[in-house]
């Protein structure tokens, strides 16, 4: 799959006030993708690779319990007050990715497809991989901790308390923003672009870019495999088997993407999946899905 290569800095093309950087070289693209990834995901991964082998060597990974949304204060204000700073803090990556895409005259919603433009086809991809995903990581959970390489995940441990609920969502809503626009979206923007310098044996002095419309990458297996792997590490501190399951869900999600060239499915879903299981966590422990 392909998309067509624009200058970048053509006249009539960036919106009123939109400033006409000249298209990043790459070296510039990969020192984005590392700030941006250490700022992020990427310092989520290394933290989650040396917390796996910190619960691997004090006891076997089955008996250990990972909390996911535990209480952070004794006093409810500033529990409060901690879960909307942490949330709200997280998401300036995403902001810093928006900002990059528009930096380059590029309108970063349209772009990415992180909008309202196709409401029915966006909820009737995110439903249908809500629901396969869904299913599918119910079994790697149950498969993983059959056998000893899945911690017991308590999906919320909050205090009963009014503004829980809120919470619970806004941190879905997080953790789908953060993921999908960061790993589900942005990342094969700039790989398909990094790629085609490679190909077109453009170096630091390249003048062209994409305006509107995304990179898509030439060759898309290295990039399904190298963002499965990066979406599995930083799930690795709840265990080896929900690592390997995000991997291929984020193999799935890579796929879907350059289907349908929009990021709001996979938005839809992993907040989906992730109310549900913050949200529903009584309701699931108790038919014994999370035991």
């Amino acid at each position: 799959m392909t998309a067509t290569a624009r200058p970048e800095h053509a006249a009539g093309r960036r919106g009123p006030g939109a400033p006409a950087l000249p298209a990043p070289s790459a070296r510039t693209v990969r020192w984005e993708i590392a700030i941006v990834l250490g700022l992020s995901l990427g310092r989520s991964a290394v933290y989650a690779v040396v917390q796996l082998i910190d619960q691997a060597t004090r006891a076997p990974l089955g008996d250990q319990t990972t909390v996911l949304n535990p209480t952070v204060a004794d006093r409810w204000a500033f529990d409060l007050t901690y879960q909307l700073l942490g949330i709200a803090f997280s998401l300036v990556p995403v902001l810093l990715v928006l900002h990059l895409l528009w930096l380059r005259g590029r309108h970063p919603f349209r772009v990415l497809g992180l909008d309202l433009r196709r409401p029915g086809r966006d909820l009737a991809w995110g439903l249908g991989l809500f629901t396969v995903i869904g299913v599918g990581t119910l079994g790697v959970y149950a498969a993983g901790r059959a056998l000893g390489i899945t911690t017991a995940i308590v999906a919320n441990a909050m205090d009963e308390s009014w503004y829980q609920v809120p919470v619970l969502l806004l941190s879905a809503a997080r953790h789908a923003l953060l993921e999908e626009v960061i790993v589900g979206a942005w990342l094969i923007d700039r790989l398909g672009y990094l790629q085609r310098l490679r190909e077109a044996g453009l170096g630091a002095s390249s003048s062209w870019a994409g305006t509107e419309g995304l990179f898509l990458p030439l060759r898309t297996w290295p990039v399904v495999l190298s963002l499965a792997l990066l979406r599995g590490a930083y799930h690795l501190y709840q265990g080896v088997g929900p690592g390997i399951g995000n991997a291929l869900m984020g193999a799935v999600f890579v796929l879907v993407f350059l289907r349908v060239r929009r990021v709001m499915p996979l938005v839809l879903a992993h907040f989906l999946l992730d109310a549900v299981g913050f949200v529903g966590y009584p309701l699931l422990a108790r038919a014994g899905l999370l035991g």
